[in-house]
């Protein structure tokens, strides 16, 4: 089912929202500008939100809705984008359930007892509303003060969080979780397929919470040749998207250095596949096929450089996505913590400026 496809049962969205410049593009429809949105817009590079978070850890912070909805709500006041992005992490859902881990500052999520065996699939139970209550009041709250801006609910997709599981945090070469793919094909679908099952419930908790659309973030995918990926990836990350099918809201499918995986992306399910900056639009495009929007891609680090610099960037990455059927702009990856906010305030009213038809 696509995006444009609306269910009788679909809880209702305001009529500003579904006609927002964001949810048009997902849909791929005429808009009035190119929307922009920024991942981890909501964050470090903002001073407020250092001043509210705080003396409050980050896992803590996740599960505090008033202050979820502050933060998410911060980068729409600020930069005028056309989407907010729910304040969270792709871990919440796993701590929601039971796992013994922790975000450690400078490191990332660490898992103090790694999924290694059989056994160890136990620990991963089913995911229900009441295990996040605190989302579903955090997006309640933001659906009423966003108004027409639609508000994007993620997950982190099965291969990611499975590769934090085996692991037991952050990775370079993701030895463990190659092992087990290569060594244990049984094993690793049955634990994909168990995170799958959960993803598929997080998002629904969100959608069903008022999320206009959902973004499933693959964030070490990159690390997989297309054949990997189509064997022992794709499967799952398809489950997640079916499982959200009937809500009709856009799908964005997102990975880093995943150039060589695109079309598969997109084929797992996808409205949306996000671009990171190593693959121009149009290249994108032509690997993705048609049938789909494409987000992306400006290189994060060029917001370092000075304005001109910028704009001149900017405006590639615009051309690329000229024939486009739908374009999202967006940076190849997140906002960097170091970055000057007010650089990315001039690009949103850049691109806007320079697309309003």
């Amino acid at each position: 089912m696509s995006a444009n496809d609306r269910p009788t049962g679909q809880q209702t969205k305001s009529s500003a929202t579904h006609e927002s410049a964001f949810l048009k593009a997902c849909r791929r429809e005429p808009v009035p500008h190119t929307p922009v949105w920024f991942m981890r817009q909501a964050g470090r590079s903002l001073p407020e939100y250092l001043k509210v978070r705080e003396g409050i850890a980050m896992l803590d912070s996740c599960m505090m809705p008033e202050l979820v909805a502050e933060i998410t709500l911060q980068p729409v006041r600020r930069h005028k984008v056309d989407a907010a992005i729910f304040f969270s992490d792709i871990v919440v859902p796993l701590k929601a359930i039971g796992i013994d881990l922790d975000i450690k500052p400078g490191v990332g999520p660490v898992i103090a007892e790694p999924v290694r065996t059989r056994a160890d699939l136990a620990r991963l139970r089913d995911l229900t509303p009441e295990d996040v209550p605190y989302v579903t009041e955090a997006m309640g709250m933001l659906t009423a003060e966003l108004g027409a801006t639609p508000l994007i609910g993620f997950a982190g997709a099965p291969f990611t969080l499975a590769s934090y599981l085996v692991e037991g945090g952050p990775s370079r070469n993701h030895e463990r979780t190659k092992a087990m793919m290569y060594g244990d094909p049984e094993l690793w679908a049955d634990l994909l397929d168990r995170l799958a099952e959960i993803t598929g419930a997080f998002l629904k908790v969100q959608i069903e919470a008022g999320a206009s659309a959902v973004q499933l973030f693959d964030s070490w995918v990159g690390a997989l040749a297309p054949a990997d990926y189509r064997r022992s990836v794709m499967p799952a990350s398809a489950k997640v998207f079916d499982t959200i099918a009937p809500y009709g809201v856009p799908r964005i499918h997102f990975g880093v250095g995943t150039g060589e995986l695109l079309g598969l992306m997109g084929e797992a399910g996808a409205d949306v596949v996000g671009v990171d900056w190593r693959v121009p639009l149009d290249e994108a495009a032509r690997r993705v096929g048609p049938g789909k929007a494409l987000q992306g891609n400006l290189d994060p680090a060029v917001l370092f450089a000075p304005t001109p610099v910028v704009e001149e960037k900017t405006r590639e990455v615009l051309d690329a996505a000229a024939g486009l059927e739908g374009h999202i702009f967006n940076l190849g990856h997140g906002v960097m913590p170091s970055m000057d906010p007010d650089a990315l305030t001039r690009l949103v009213e850049y691109v806007h400026t320079q697309t309003a038809r």
